[in-house]
């Protein structure tokens, strides 16, 4: 199941990409990305991808006041959303220890994102570590 959820944290990426950057409706990405994946990983892809979605503006303002510096709608559009998914998984969903979120966070970083994005995601991620929340979105079941 490891390599599954690997691959269904690219293909949700991907979604986020896709969405974020020429604004596609979220249903007709999922679908499409979603058929080369176990139905199992389908179902991780989608509540990775719809709870980020869910949680956008929530996880912006905590990348905001983590790295002042780097306004949110000037990173890159793959950076932004690497954060956004990790994040989401880290302190919304709650369900990933941290050592992991943090990990598959940073293979996404070095796979998709610039020779800078692993570390700029290690040190944001590190940062809010310390803020894991319980809670979880209502639109996860």
């Amino acid at each position: 199941m490891k390599r599954e959820r690997r691959r269904a944290r690219s293909q949700a990426l991907q979604v986020l990409y896709e969405i974020d950057s020429v604004n596609h409706p979220a249903e007709e990405v999922l679908a499409r990305y979603g058929e080369e994946l176990s139905s199992e990983a389908r179902e991780f892809m989608n509540t990775l991808v719809r709870g980020t979605l869910d949680s956008r503006d929530e996880i912006d303002v905590m990348v905001a006041e983590s790295a002042p510096e780097w306004p949110i709608s000037e990173l890159a559009v793959i950076d932004r959303n690497i954060l956004r998914l990790s994040l989401w998984e880290l302190l919304i969903w709650g369900e990933t220890p941290v050592k992991v979120a943090i990990n598959e966070a940073v293979e996404l970083a070095k796979r998709y994102g610039s020779d800078s994005a692993p570390r700029f995601v290690n040190g944001v991620l590190g940062t809010l570590a310390g803020r894991r929340s319980s809670r979880k979105p209502s639109s996860v079941k």
